[in-house]
């Protein structure tokens, strides 16, 4: 499956960040708060992401919402996979971009995969 990593970084004044991963099929919006506002000492606090069609519209969980929160052991793995992508190393093309964004994208079609049922 083909895909595209968006990694949109959001003025100084935003504690939020939206990436994005489209998929042939689908899209993923990612949704990040930060604590403070994004810079050196920002936190990473909360976590979540939507599903929506090629037509924008939104598709619901199994469980009918329509937000995905990552918590937990999850949240702390997201942590681990969005510092590398965020690191001057990724930027600098200093480790295997690829392979970083691909881990990324892997974690969360997982998230994806058992949350929603994809047709």
């Amino acid at each position: 499956m083909n895909y595209k990593l968006e990694l949109v970084t959001q003025d100084s004044n935003s504690n939020i960040i939206f990436n994005n991963i489209l998929l042939d099929t689908f899209k993923i919006n990612i949704v990040e708060r930060y604590n403070t506002k994004v810079g050196s000492n920002a936190k990473l606090c909360e976590v979540l992401f939507k599903v929506r069609s090629l037509q924008d519209e939104i598709l619901k969980k199994k469980d009918g919402n329509l937000n995905t929160y990552i918590r937990n052991d999850e949240f702390a793995k997201y942590q681990k996979l969005i510092k590398v992508l965020y690191s001057p190393h990724y930027k600098k093309k200093l480790i295997n971009r690829k392979e970083a964004e691909q881990d990324f994208v892997h974690f969360i079609l997982s998230l994806v995969i058992l949350n929603y049922e994809l047709t």
